[in-house]
């Protein structure tokens, strides 16, 4: 590609986004004639008209949106790929935008944050913490962090730490109750149900030497918030489902036990996902590799 293809790129990218000729000329220190020349000598290069214009504003013809889309998506190719050749050896810098879910957002990955932004000045993080994945490609965002299974194929993952969903009590409830010898001494036991996504309500899907079982629980409290569920199985109310990671200070402590350990839910991985393009910028590569060492590995 030449740099005159690239600058009539710029130029009509830019019309589209300002909608006019003589704002688009404004926006790169052209005059207006100046301007709709250049449009000019675009539209009889490629022998279709692009742009239907009026005295004040100016739209995209079917050809023009074609063009559009591909003018779009060269541009940023072309930035992702100088970007990644000059970032090899380049301190990272700029925008970083990272989503991460509610509760592990919070509580884990804004220190960490803290942390990078001490390590990396000329980073800028955003970090938004949403109760549901998001759509990356459709949100612009650069990576984001999550447990468990990746639905959408566009993405690309990084397992940053293996983990496990446990059942766990406090030695509170245990010393009322028992503890439970079978999965079917769950159907009389008290279970704290964290309502997640779709999942069906109270029917808790597990795993035992390779074979997949469901059983049906039951408990007084319910909730869609994971520290609140967690602060009720403190608390002695009953039998919880839990990520290793989560409970591993409250097992070390005593404040929590695991029950039936043979039986846990289908592994729930944290990864960090970002949308599948072949170059990544040089702060997205270090918040990656920070990750990883934060977690061990």
């Amino acid at each position: 590609m030449n740099n005159d293809l690239a600058s009539h790129l710029e130029f009509f990218v830019l019309l589209a986004r300002h909608g006019s000729l003589s704002a688009a000329a404004r926006a790169l220190d052209l005059t207006p004639p100046a301007a709709t020349k250049r449009l000019a000598q675009l539209e009889e290069r490629l022998g279709v008209r692009l742009v239907n214009r009026t005295t004040r504003t100016s739209s995209l013809t079917p050809e023009g949106e074609t063009y559009l889309h591909y003018a779009t998506r060269i541009l940023a190719d072309l930035h992702e790929m100088e970007e990644a050749v000059s970032s090899t050896r380049a301190v990272p810098r700029g925008l970083l935008r990272v989503n991460a879910s509610l509760g592990f957002g919070r509580t884990t990955i804004a220190p960490l944050v803290s942390t990078f932004a001490q390590r990396y000045p000329q980073v800028e993080v955003q970090l938004d913490v949403t109760d549901r994945p998001v759509d990356l490609v459709a949100g612009g965002i650069d990576l984001a962090i999550r447990f468990g299974e990746l639905p959408d194929q566009r993405l690309i993952a990084r397992r940053i730490m293996s983990n496990r969903r446990l059942l766990c009590a406090s030695p509170r409830y245990l010393e009322r109750h028992g503890m439970p010898a079978s999965l079917a001494d769950l159907a009389s036991h008290r279970c704290i149900v964290h309502r997640q996504n779709d999942e069906a309500h109270g029917v808790w899907r597990l795993e035992h030497e390779g074979r997949a079982v469901s059983v049906k629980v039951q408990g007084a409290l319910s909730s869609n918030d994971g520290d609140i569920v967690l602060g009720w199985a403190l608390d002695g109310h009953g039998i919880l489902v839990r990520s290793e990671w989560d409970l591993a200070k409250y097992v070390d402590s005593g404040r929590l036990r695991i029950v039936l350990p043979g039986y846990t839910q289908p592994e729930a991985d944290l990864f960090v996902v970002y949308p599948s393009k072949r170059w990544q910028s040089a702060r997205a590569r270090a918040f990656v590799d920070f990750l990883v060492e934060q977690f061990g590995g």
